[in-house]
């Protein structure tokens, strides 16, 4: 039992548990620094650690109601065919120097995406429900397929994207939706894709299998615990260290 990987698990587990992001995000950054893995590898691993880390959640959203199976469906008509299109490309074009470079520039730019998408957290409502006049409700289906679109490419790239750039969006669409009904959305949407995207790096042999059990070991106790450390600590406090972490880790590894 690789202990490292089991203690990685419980912290990226309680940082998901306190604030509901962070999983790949952070995971991604801990396999590569931590461990040492190659950026393709990396972000293999981490969308099966996504995939399987969020299912629980996408199960417990649906049993009460949370999730909005039409914007879900539209979301996966874009991002499915994107996340497949994107894998397929990289067969075709094999593990060389220039598909790390891209691999890794898409990791740098998604964790800088998913800092900023924290960080204004609050602000993206006021906003999208001010932009919400440009937007006819006969566009959003086509707007949402394309948000999907986007997300597939992003996720398959950099394993990052599928949870708070993906709510971003979704809030930017449909901003009257409640907070719940987004997250539920969300998640129910980041499942299949990350899936879809982690079995496309699998068919590469771009997972580090030994690592991923103990990961998922470590994060189920890390999910519980957070979701209790949600009582004591503060949230602004918590997701500002978030931020800052996301920002470090996003600049280090476009540099």
């Amino acid at each position: 039992m690789d202990f490292t990987a089991v203690a990685s698990g419980l912290l990226v587990g309680a940082i998901i548990g306190v604030t509901g992001v962070g999983g790949g995000s952070l995971m991604t950054p801990l396999l590569l620094s931590v461990f040492r893995l190659n950026p393709a590898v990396a972000i293999g691993t981490d969308l099966w650690f996504a995939s399987l880390t969020k299912l629980s959640g996408s199960v417990a959203h649906a049993r009460h109601g949370h999730v909005q199976w039409r914007i879900t469906g539209l979301l996966l008509a874009g991002s499915i065919p994107a996340s497949i299109a994107t894998v397929a490309a990289m067969h075709a074009i094999g593990v060389t120097k220039a598909t790390m470079s891209v691999l890794t520039l898409a990791l740098g730019v998604a964790l800088l995406l998913t800092a900023v998408s924290v960080a204004f957290k609050s602000s993206w409502q006021p906003l999208a429900l001010r932009l919400e006049r440009f937007i006819p409700e006969s566009r959003k289906p086509l707007l949402t397929v394309a948000a999907g679109l986007l997300l597939g490419v992003l996720v398959s790239l950099s394993s990052i994207g599928a949870g708070a750039v993906g709510a971003t969006l979704i809030l930017f669409l449909y901003p009257r939706l409640e907070a719940r009904h987004i997250v539920g959305t969300d998640i129910a949407h980041a499942v299949p894709l990350t899936l879809v995207a982690g079995i496309g790096h699998a068919t590469l042999g771009n997972v580090a299998w030994s690592l991923l059990a103990p990961l998922l070991i470590g994060s189920i106790p890390g999910i519980w615990l957070g979701a209790q450390l949600t009582r004591r600590l503060p949230e602004r406090a918590v997701r500002a260290l978030l931020c800052g972490s996301l920002l470090l880790a996003g600049w280090k590894v476009i540099h």
